[in-house]
This record gives structure tokens, C-alpha cells and sequence, in this order.
């Protein structure tokens, strides 16, 4: 009964039951199956209004914040989005900390669907000052009526994916998914799918990406962080120099790392080649595959879902400027 309430919830609001779609070109690059879960269907065009409204349905079942007040959340503009949407739609305000590394897209789609925003140096977690995590904590624990849904901790962030993604995925792939490949920024995409793949199939390959010199491949293999991590590279949305709560690396096979170069390169590429514009951390998910092809030795016959959270239209800034502008092409803009 509380599965079927939550299904419908997820329906009333648009979020969920999102396409899974072969992708031909990656297919025959990669020779094998390659599906696309296109999160950007979803009512805030991302992955991320899944825990969002998790977190804030939590939240208000558990009397933690009265109608018009704040949900509060440290977030790289997706999740950000989702909890203001959301927000708006139940009766509630929404202020969002963001780095200043986000999107000029993100930060408009957030303007727009009016989030009280507020920039800062970072996102490296509660032990930094000047992180939005640090600083949306400090809001919401001295401003009366205000709740801060603090993805990077909230188990409803998994528990989101455990419930809906992971189900449809299973659905969609008619139980044959051989492998789910995921980017790690908060760990609640992977960690909610991959326990829910494993628990249907325990081997279904799990894998993770992330930034060269985010620290989270080092703790699944060592289940300890190193002593003194590097700064790591620059992909908006995944990557980390701390480990989140939200993320259980007893579901994850491996993680496999990738530059922000080569991610660049493959964005564009891949714009060329199909006239669709993929998301960052999308096209971090194809450029690893591209430089890792060898160890992930998959087969003709296995069945391979990327998670795309967002969409390209949301990086036009950062990874197609200068493609857009010396083609003035508009495709696929969603």
C-alpha cells in the first residue's frame, strides 16, 4: 500500500516512469547493447526531483516544517530545482546554496522557478566554512520553519532510487540489464539502483564515475579516505573530496575515473555525430567507457543502461559556446 502511495505521488507530479532508449550509435561504437535512461523527462528536467521529493515528503510527515516555510538545499542546481518545484507545488518556499562552479543555465532555471539562491566558494562538505553544505546547514538551524533536506545525508536520497529507478529500470530492460553505469556526486542514484539491481540479480555490474582525483574509487577499495586527497577535476555534479552518507559502496562494482578534458571532447563529439546535446556528467559516462572499453570487456550480448540525469541544454556555457555559436544550430535545446 505505501509502494502504491508513493507511486502515485511520484505521478502527480510528473517525476518518474521516465523513456529508456537504445541508443544506436553508442552501440555499434561500443558493440554491444546501450540503452539511455533519460532522467531529463522529469518535471525539473532531472534526476534529481526523485530524492527531492522523497526528501521533502519525509519531511513533512515527520512534522519537521509547517506550510510556507523553508526546504533548504546545498546543491549543483538539479537538486536544487527539484526541491523548489516541489516546494512550490506543496505550499512551501525553497532557498538553494549553490558553488560558484554551477551552470549560468542552472542558475536561471533556478531564478525562474523562484529559489532564493545564494552562492558559494565551494561544495566540500560540513567541515567547510564556505561550502554550500556548511552554509545551508547554518540557515536552516537558526531560521525557525526551515528544514534542510541535506541530500548528501538524507537516506530518502537512495531510498528514492531504490523504490522508482531501479524498479523501472528492471521493467524497462525486461529483467536483462547486465549493467548499470552511473556518475557519483551525492552516491544516491548508484547506491539506490545498485542495491535494487543486485538484490533482482546479484550479477548485475554496478559501476561509477567520477573526476580524476575524487577520492570516492580510493575508498571502495580501500574503505578508508587517503590522507591527503588532491583537488580533484571539474565535472559539474559528481565528483567528491569527502565521502557522502548517501552512498553505499556495498552496491558499487567499481568506480572508473575520467578528465574533464576528455569529457569536453566527447560532449562535442558526440553533439557532431548525433545532433544531441548530453549533460556533463553525461558525457563523463561516455568518455569512460571510451578510455576504459578494454577492462569493461562487455559482451554483444549484454545489456548496458547509462543514466543521463540531466540534459546538455543545461551546459550550453560550459561544454557547446563556441559549437552553437559557429553553427547557430538550436537542436535539441529540450
Amino acid at each position: 500500500m505505501q509502494e502504491d502511495t508513493e507511486n502515485n505521488r511520484l505521478t502527480e507530479i510528473n517525476i518518474g516512469n521516465t523513456p529508456l532508449r537504445k541508443c544506436a550509435h553508442l552501440s555499434v561504437r561500443f558493440n554491444t547493447n546501450i540503452y539511455v535512461k533519460e532522467e531529463f523527462y522529469n518535471q525539473g528536467k532531472s534526476s534529481k526531483d526523485r530524492p527531492a521529493l522523497f526528501m521533502i515528503q519525509d519531511a513533512i510527515a515527520k512534522n519537521k516544517i509547517t506550510k510556507g516555510g523553508y526546504f533548504v538545499e546545498a546543491s549543483s542546481g538539479n537538486t536544487g530545482l527539484g526541491v523548489v518545484l516541489i516546494a512550490k507545488q506543496l505550499g512551501y518556499k525553497a532557498k538553494i546554496f549553490v558553488s560558484k562552479s554551477c551552470s549560468n543555465e542552472k542558475i536561471e532555471a533556478l531564478k525562474t522557478a523562484g529559489a532564493s539562491i545564494e552562492m558559494c566558494e565551494n561544495s566540500n562538505g560540513l567541515h567547510d566554512f564556505y561550502s554550500t553544505q556548511f552554509r545551508a546547514q547554518s540557515f536552516a538551524a537558526t531560521n525557525p520553519n526551515s528544514y534542510f533536506t541535506n541530500q548528501y545525508y538524507n537516506s530518502q536520497n537512495i531510498r528514492a532510487h531504490y523504490k522508482t529507478t531501479g524498479p523501472e529500470l528492471w521493467e524497462q530492460t525486461n529483467e536483462s540489464i547486465t549493467h548499470f553505469i552511473a556518475g557519483i556526486g551525492t552516491g544516491g542514484t548508484i547506491s539506490g539502483v545498485g542495491r535494487y539491481l543486485k538484490e533482482k540479480n546479484k550479477h548485475i555490474k554496478i559501476w561509477g564515475v567520477e573526476p580524476n582525483g575524487s577520492i570516492l574509487q580510493y575508498f571502495l577499495k580501500h574503505r578508508r579516505t587517503p590522507e591527503n586527497p588532491e583537488a580533484f577535476d571539474s565535472i559539474e555534479g559528481i565528483g567528491r573530496n569527502f565521502i557522502p552518507g548517501a552512498f553505499d559502496a556495498d552496491y558499487v562494482d567499481e568506480i572508473f575515473q575520467i578528465g574533464s578534458r576528455e569529457t569536453k571532447h566527447i560532449a562535442l563529439e558526440y553533439y557532431e555525430q548525433t545532433d544531441i546535446l548530453v549533460g556533463y556528467s553525461s558525457a563523463a559516462l561516455i568518455a569512460s567507457i571510451e578510455q576504459h572499453l578494454t577492462k569493461m570487456n562487455f559482451k554483444p550480448t549484454d545489456q548496458v543502461v547509462l543514466l543521463f540525469p540531466d540534459h546538455g541544454s543545461r551546459y550550453k556555457s560550459k561544454l557547446y559556446k563556441k559549437l552553437l555559436k559557429t553553427t547557430n544550430n538550436t537542436k535539441n535545446t529540450f
